[in-house]
């Protein structure tokens, strides 16, 4: 079938979203829990430069920083990569590009080298148990392992949170990092994300206000909507080891919804309720957004994105910043079209140049 661009319009879901409205807690509420949930003490930054390159006319620069002491007492250290002019004469503005499971920051370079050419700054770094940090297994192995271990951790444990939340400290970190530089400017600093990239990037930038722009991309959803709709399956299948390891343990012949609600609740804590995608985006209002989405994704299914969706709506409306909302939807399954990557990166210049 043809692909075609919709513009979604609030006129499409009222009568979902009164059926299936749910009562979150005050944004500032959600703010500061959220905070607080994934808060842990802070080292040094301790920015230590590994290599860099001349690219197109670009530096390509290699970099790690710290971001927490784990608990084995290990400082976690985060693979970056900055693709940054050679000189500049003033500050410039950034993205932070975010892949989706089993990916790399060497993999949103593409990315990166079209937002050098609108002179936009592009920042990546490997999410956790990926990339240079996944011990040298391929693709989302160490991930899968990592969220399995956080399962099996004992109830009342100090344990890590791989799926998602972990992540997301290291992106406010690399923000601490960005505005330390003198080639990026601090006021003027965006994201924009990929499938699990673009979850990470609507729960880090609804809750830290020092991200101005953010484009979430085939990500928004409601897990809650899924999982009481039975449409769990395609979330499940991203992380299958953990869903097995979880459906063994709580003696159910298959993976079913009371095996994703265990797990869920117990790796992403409030992801279900108050950290549930239609409550986290009305925190980005009044600060540009863009969305994008697909009708036919199985991962994110359009009956709960639009939940999200209309929730967002509403506090645009509310904050009288409407036209700092865009919504993008095709009639396609769990994949970014050309239309709307473009569309993504004249977003990103419009609102930071």
């Amino acid at each position: 079938m043809q692909r075609f661009l919709l513009l979604f319009s609030v006129l499409l879901t009222p009568t979902v979203v009164c059926a299936q409205e749910i009562k979150y807690a005050a944004p500032a509420e959600v703010r500061a829990s959220f905070k607080k949930l994934l808060d842990r003490p802070k080292v040094p930054l301790d920015a230590k430069s590994v290599s860099a390159e001349l690219v197109d006319g670009w530096v390509l620069e290699e970099l790690t920083f710290a971001s927490q002491k784990k608990l084995s007492g290990v400082v976690e250290r985060v693979p970056t990569i900055v693709l940054r002019p050679e000189k500049t004469d003033r500050p410039l503005p950034a993205v932070i590009v975010l892949h989706g499971t089993g990916g790399n920051k060497q993999g949103q370079l593409g990315l990166m080298r079209e937002l050098a050419k609108r002179r936009i700054i592009g920042v990546a770094i490997d999410a956790r148990y990926h990339g240079g940090r996944s011990g040298g297994a391929k693709g989302a192995g160490a991930y899968n392992e990592a969220i399995t271990k956080a399962w099996l951790s004992k109830s009342g444990e100090p344990m890590e949170h791989p799926f998602y939340y972990d992540t997301v400290w290291d992106l406010w970190r690399l923000v601490d990092y960005l505005e330390t530089r003198d080639d990026v400017d601090a006021k003027r600093i965006g994201m924009i994300g990929f499938s699990m990239g673009g979850i990470q990037t609507y729960l880090a930038a609804s809750v830290d206000e020092r991200i101005r722009v953010s484009v979430p991309a085939i990500a928004i959803q409601s897990f809650r909507w899924s999982l009481e709709n039975d449409k769990w399956q395609g979330r499940a299948n991203t992380i299958k080891q953990a869903h097995e390891q979880a459906r063994k343990d709580l003696g159910e012949p298959a993976v079913n919804q009371k095996v994703c609600r265990a797990l869920w609740n117990k790796i992403v804590p409030g992801i279900l309720s108050d950290y549930d995608c239609p409550s986290m985006v009305r925190l980005h209002a009044p600060r540009p957004m863009m969305i994008l989405s697909g009708t036919k994704d199985g991962n994110c299914p359009y009956e709960g994105a639009k939940l999200a969706i209309a929730s967002a709506q509403r506090a645009y409306k509310d904050a009288a910043s409407a036209d700092r909302l865009s919504v993008l939807v095709e009639e396609v399954g769990h994949t970014v079209t050309p239309k709307q990557r473009a569309a993504a990166l004249d977003w990103l210049e419009k609102w930071l140049k």
